[in-house]
Parts: C-alpha cells; structure tokens; sequence
C-alpha cells in the first residue's frame, strides 16, 4: 500500500487548516471561498427524480439505463452543438474527479508515456499521472510539446483555477495538432455552462473538430451547474474507440453510478431552467465579490468563466491567504495549482448570499 500512496504529493489542502482556524475565530465567523463545494438546494426536480428511484434493489449498470444515454446525448447536441451523438460516444462516470484521477492508468499509460496538462491546473491531472507511474508535464501551449511519447493531454477550459476560455480557433488547432501527432486529446469541460465574459466552446462542436470525434474526449459534470456535487454524477463523451474499452475496464472495477443518482441526472440533464437560475445566483455573487476585492487593492486576471476570481496583490500567495485569513475570509493560495501561480489566491464563488455579503463588508 505505501509503495501506492508514496507516488503521490502531499494533499494540498491541509496546509490551510492553521489559516482555516484563524478564519473561523473572527467575531461574524468564516467566510469559506477555499474550496468550489456547491451550497445551494438541489433542484426539486431532480429530488423528485431520486426519490421515485429510490426503490433500487438491484445493480445498476456501468453504461447507464439507455433513458441516461439518451439524455446525455440529447444535452450535448442541445448544450454544445454537438452533431449524431450516439450511445457509443458516451459514458457515464462517478464524478469526474474519479475519472481525472485513474483516466491514465485504464488507458493503460505507465512508464516511458507522458502526460500534459496546463502550467496552472487541478492537481488531480498530476495525481492521475503519478498514479499510472508515466511521466508529466505542463505547458502555457500545448503545441510546443514533444510529441513524442506524449500519450495523453489534458485541456481545460473554462480553467480552475483562473476561469481562462480557450477560443474556437485556438481550440480548433490544438485538436488539429494533436491529432497529427496520435495524442489523445481529454478535455475537461465541467465549468461551460458556466461563462461570464466569454462564451466557452466544447471540443465535441463540430466547428472544433470537424464533424468527427477520433482522439478526442470530453469530461462532464453535473456537480456545478445543478448542485449535484454529493451525487457525483458526471460522464465523458467523444471518440468511441477510447470509450469503448474504458466502459470493458469499468464493468470489471465495478464502477457504476447508483441508479438513483442516474435518474436523478436524466431530470436534470433535461431541464435548462434550473440552471439559468443557479447561474443567475453565481453572477451576483461574482460580482459583489469582483467589485470588493478590487476596491480591496486586488488585481483580477482571466476569470472570465467558472466559479472562481483568480486574484493577487503581487505578494506571495500565502501573504494574502494570511491576510485575508485575519478578516476571517479562508481562500486558496495559487501554488496549489502549480508554481506559476505563487502570487495569486482562487476566491470560489461557492459561498451563500449572506456569507458572500458578508465578506464584501469586511473587504471594503
């Protein structure tokens, strides 16, 4: 078991916890902006949707109920323009931090292949290589890469942590490059619908791709737009010879979403309204927070789309994670994501109206 864990970094976030401590003993008590974890209600829809499947005695299926297939389909052409979406380009997974994490080990990546990802990203890319034993790197772009024996590289756009767009060109020939060159291309998705100042485009729109899915796929998840984060409902969709295999692997490892959960995403999935609101919640307290942290002294970069301010005072990130820790506000420091970030904090806009305000009166 040590042998296993030893391939893996430190977990990041308990360096918070002294500044998570000086947070909470600020008279009006904590605001948390650490960590993106939805705080609003599910949609009734979707509880309703659970509650009439709870009756559930026997196993769920690792491909999903074709009612699930069919609803994720019909979202991707709907949601993303995506063109003759069948049940062979998808699959759904147990949230898609479980799919980040062990992607490179059941593409049967290890020693001798490599994996890319962004210079700033979610540490999980780099756990997921660790884990399969291959090798990582980052890059500012990905076409400056060695290609050679570069197996797998990882997009992400809208990102986390700095809500950077990837435009419809750049990602046009980024798909273009890798396909000239055998990488499969994983691009992680989860933040699309949620884009403020750009309008995020999927590797699956045919303009990106060119009417076809080979090499490359998408990750998904319902844990953001619909507050399904303790459902962990997600799914990939793309090139069907990558999925195909993936789903042999998951049915022998037992990964299945429950089959509660899968009715409860074939209702949200077919519903937009409840997202509209959900999004309506998060830019007003996008911008309460944006308006406060400037008025604060701080600089805001990228950030046009996700659920997070990429912010910084040109001091060392953990200076700001103290200083805010001190007006009781925890956030997370930029080196958490990589190096290239050592003087920036993410500020999540995952916190409740009343906890959001009050933040802003502290700030200002």
């Amino acid at each position: 078991m040590s042998a296993v864990s030893d391939r893996l970094p430190t977990f990041p976030w308990d360096k918070l916890e002294p500044y998570k401590k000086t947070a909470a003993a600020h008279p009006d008590g904590i605001v948390d902006l650490s960590v993106g974890t939805p705080v609003d209600p599910v949609p009734e829809l979707v509880q309703k949707a659970l509650i009439d499947a709870a009756d559930s005695p026997g196993y769920p299926t690792v491909w999903g109920t074709p009612a699930l297939r069919d609803a994720i389909c019909g979202w991707l052409e709907r949601r993303l323009g995506a063109r003759e979406v069948t049940h062979r380009h998808v699959l759904p997974v147990v949230g898609s931090k479980e799919l980040v994490a062990w992607l490179p080990t059941q593409l049967g990546l290890g020693p001798g292949d490599r994996v890319a990802y962004p210079r700033l990203a979610y540490p999980t890319y780099e756990v997921g290589a660790r884990l399969a034993r291959a090798a990582y790197e980052t890059y500012d772009d990905p076409r400056d890469l060695d290609p050679a024996g570069l197996k797998l590289l990882w997009l992400n756009s809208p990102s986390n942590p700095t809500g950077k767009v990837l435009g419809k060109e750049e990602l046009t020939e980024i798909v273009a490059w890798a396909r000239a060159h055998g990488v499969l291309v994983v691009s992680d998705e989860c933040y699309l619908e949620l884009g403020w100042e750009a309008d995020p485009v999927s590797v699956l729109h045919p303009d990106v791709n060119g009417g076809s899915y080979d090499g490359i796929v998408a990750v998904h998840s319902l844990s953001k737009r619909s507050n399904l984060a303790g459902y962990r409902a997600a799914f990939i969709a793309g090139d069907p010879a990558v999925l195909g295999p993936l789903l042999e692997i998951r049915k022998h490892g037992g990964m299945m979403t429950s089959a509660p959960t899968q009715a409860a995403v074939v209702a949200a999935l077919g519903d937009d309204a409840h997202v509209q609101e959900q999004r309506g919640r998060y830019a007003a307290r996008r911008e309460a927070l944006r308006s406060a942290l400037l008025s604060h002294g701080f600089r805001i970069e990228h950030s046009e789309a996700s659920l997070y301010l990429w912010a910084t005072r040109d001091e060392p990130c953990w200076t700001t994670v103290a200083h805010l820790a001190d007006l009781g506000i925890l956030v997370a420091p930029g080196d958490f994501y990589g190096p290239a970030g050592d003087t920036f904090v993410r500020v999540a806009l995952t916190a409740t109206d009343e906890r959001v305000q009050s933040a802003v009166s502290r700030l200002r």
